[in-house]
């Protein structure tokens, strides 16, 4: 908490960090309960404009996993200036193990540390060019909502923090924590994390050619049923080398990152679409509907149709009265999508 701060940034996280945990709890997963503290960096920190009671000073908080920091309604320079032990302190708790997480102006509180000196940061697009004349040394990617360099995180505006936070729960908690998160939080607004963040030193940055053509035959034929080792052979490599090099550039085997881009369109079609779940099926690949949607419900804990039902409740407005069945319903729908298009 810090002078000049909005109140916002910091009350997201925290609630989306109790839901995991509440979520976790009622599920009797295993693990401990997480524990929140809102650290006082003085300076009348967190007596703004929704006012927020501190747990902890600065001097006397413990070692954390994570550190969140606050977007700013005053100019960064002004808050750096009266918080003068936040950097040091901020450099103490990333040397001890912890995550820091700063979003959209509030990153310049992190640049202020030293800790993004040549390594990758994006902040508010109304901060860039004050960002880049003091922090020269941070390297900043004006054309991403989301960088992560090792241990750091930088979250543009406060809707993409909220993307970080569930990639966070995700990797302290689990998958089912940070889904259920997402569902209730950011539903209608969140890609996945990995699709617009940059990552400091992601292989991606210098892909192997192999793996290149790999995801782009994939994007290519997602429809087409073929396997790995079919794949391997239009690109003249062996199942073993296709597979260990994938790995290496991505993290995960062809076959996860294969599937992971017919359920992305999958989720699109279901949101944008009125096609049915077995059309659909097909056309991400999938001959088996019944198949098709006991893996969607598996990577997303809702059926498709679920899915589509929670997603549209937040993407369109009621259909005006005159709709009287669900022929006229879609059609209200598909207008409105259509003007939601045109308009912007």
């Amino acid at each position: 908490m810090t002078p000049g701060m909005l109140t916002t940034g910091t009350a997201l996280p925290y609630e989306m960090w109790l839901a995991a945990s509440d979520h976790r709890r009622a599920q009797r997963r295993r693990g401990p309960d997480v524990k929140l503290w809102l650290v006082d960096a003085g300076g009348e920190a967190g007596r703004g404009r929704l006012p927020l009671a501190p747990d902890v000073a600065l001097v006397d908080c413990p070692p954390l996993d994570l550190v969140y920091l606050p977007a700013l309604w005053r100019h960064p320079d002004q808050v750096t200036a009266r918080v003068p032990g936040l950097a040091p302190w901020l450099r103490a708790q990333q040397h001890a193990g912890a995550l820091l997480a700063a979003v959209s102006t509030g990153v310049s509180l992190l640049a202020a540390s030293g800790l993004l000196d040549g390594r990758a940061a994006t902040t508010h697009w109304a901060n860039f060019e004050c960002f880049s004349r003091r922090y020269p040394q941070v390297e900043l990617k004006r054309d991403y909502f989301i960088t992560q360099a090792g241990p750091l995180y930088c979250a543009a505006s406060i809707n993409s923090l909220a993307d970080v936070t569930v990639h966070l729960i995700e990797r302290f908690f689990d998958r089912a924590s940070a889904q259920h998160v997402e569902r209730n939080f950011s539903h209608e607004i969140r890609r996945t994390y990995a699709e617009y963040r940059y990552l400091d030193g992601d292989a991606s940055a210098s892909p192997d050619e192999i793996v290149v053509e790999a995801q782009t035959w994939i994007d290519d034929h997602l429809a087409q049923p073929a396997t790995v080792a079919e794949l391997a052979a239009r690109l003249n490599v062996g199942v073993r080398t296709l597979e260990r090099r994938f790995r290496i550039a991505t993290g995960v085997s062809p076959r996860a990152w294969w599937q992971g881009r017919r359920l992305r369109l999958a989720k699109e079609l279901l949101e944008q679409t009125n096609l049915s779940v077995s059309d659909i099926a097909w056309r991400v690949g999938y001959a088996d509907a019944g198949y098709f949607t006991r893996l969607f419900q598996r990577e997303m804990l809702l059926t498709p149709t679920e899915y589509r039902a929670t997603v549209r409740a937040k993407l369109f407005r009621a259909a005006p009265a005159r709709a009287r069945n669900v022929k006229d319903v879609d059609t209200v729908v598909e207008r409105e999508n259509s003007r939601s298009h045109s308009d912007m």
